[in-house]
């Protein structure tokens, strides 16, 4: 799932600002749980800090650092002053946060102020780190020194017990759920279906029963017509029967949680076409229903070079 170090450990950031944008926007309407506090602290002390920060300072930022980037200045040196400070801010929340699970209710505004400027370090760090620090390195650092990160990183999570990155994915999720809005439910039913009509995607989706229940581009010109007489259809209807047999294995896959995706391209009308299947699940992992999309990529074979400037 993860194939380079900046894949997992951007997948860390990720979830990491998801926990902090849910925990603030709980703690600002109302006094925390105690509860939530004792899972906040295991999840920041154990994963963020213990975790995640020593991945990158036992096998990045060395690697960094033999590889030219000084360590005392630039953005290596604001990274590890950063972790320090974060450091010391968590010490502090857990600090008031086992007072405040002790029945210490009085140090509530303290322990939220705390978290919220922990948040903020956490993700303008994230975002340091994100744009600045790990393209530097992936200009400096050669495959095998890629290689030895990941392998390391997967070495730290496994001496911190089996399936390390799945038990806090699962905690991260116990702490967010109910809390974190998915940021579409911001937008209107019209800006979102433009949204997903603008992209040079076609969509197609087929619910948990296999029925048909949304494409996109309904009223634009598409690779594969549709109407709105497929609503409610099979999707093995929608096929040539000499077909239903692998749409069959594909879903059954999907449902199995065997696959995670399927691609086909062909050749039509001098275009090359892109074809995806994906199975959409909830936050949860339950598989909700399966996703097509279909591409026109030829001009996109033929790109070459690179392209900086607006025409």
């Amino acid at each position: 799932m993860y194939d380079t170090w900046t894949d997992l450990l951007m997948a860390d950031h990720e979830q990491t600002e998801q926990v902090i944008d849910a925990l603030e926007k709980k703690w600002l309407e109302k006094k925390p749980a105690a509860d939530t506090v004792k899972k906040a602290i295991r999840y920041f002390s154990e994963f963020a800090d213990a975790c995640h920060n020593q991945k990158e300072e036992q096998h990045l930022f060395p690697r960094l650092s033999a590889a030219g980037i000084p360590r005392q200045s630039g953005p290596l040196g604001v990274m590890l002053m950063e972790h320090e400070r974060s450091k010391q801010l968590l010490a502090e929340f857990c600090e008031l946060g086992q007072r405040y699970i002790a029945g210490e209710t009085a140090v509530a505004d303290d322990l939220v102020k705390v978290f919220l400027e922990y948040g903020a370090l956490l993700k303008n760090h994230y975002w340091k780190e994100n744009d600045i620090l790990y393209p530097m390195g992936r200009k400096v650092l050669g495959p095998e020194e890629d290689a030895a990160i990941v392998t390391g990183i997967e070495e730290l999570e496994a001496s911190l017990g089996a399936d390390t990155r799945k038990a806090y994915q699962k905690l991260a999720r116990e702490i967010t759920e109910g809390m974190l809005e998915d940021l579409s439910a911001a937008l209107s039913k019209e800006v979102l279906a433009a949204i997903l009509n603008t992209l040079p995607i076609e969509l197609s989706f087929v619910d948990a029963e296999d029925s048909v229940r949304y494409f996109s581009h309904e009223n634009h010109p598409k690779i594969f017509p549709r109407t709105r007489g497929v609503m409610g259809l099979k999707v093995q209807n929608c096929h040539p029967s000499k077909s239903v047999h692998m749409v069959n294995q594909i879903l059954a896959d999907f449902k199995a949680g065997k696959r995670d995706e399927a691609s086909f391209w062909i050749d039509m009308n001098g275009k090359k076409i892109h074809i995806r299947y994906f199975p959409v699940r909830n936050p949860h992992g339950e598989y909700l229903g399966c996703l097509e999309t279909v591409q026109d990529v030829t001009a996109i074979q033929q790109l070459t070079g690179q392209k900086r400037l607006l025409d």
